[in-house]
């Protein structure tokens, strides 16, 4: 979660919360891997804002890999 808190700009406290957030909804899911977690994405959810209810969470991903990916 540091290494995540330094590369969007938040504390680690608030990428926790809303990890934590997160995972209460049901979108990630976590095992336990010695001293580290591994998150798992439920892509096939829908986005939680009832105006952006009608995506999936998989359509959000798509759109921010492809604006990533881009020079």
């Amino acid at each position: 979660m540091r290494d995540v808190a330094a590369q969007v700009g938040l504390t680690e406290r608030a990428v926790q919360r809303i990890v934590g957030e997160l995972e209460e909804a049901g979108y990630l899911a976590h095992e336990r891997y010695g001293r580290r977690n591994r998150y798992e994405i439920r892509a096939s959810l829908p986005l939680r804002h009832p105006v952006e209810s009608h995506c999936a969470m998989s359509e959000l991903l798509e759109l921010l890999v492809g604006r990533a990916a881009r020079p």
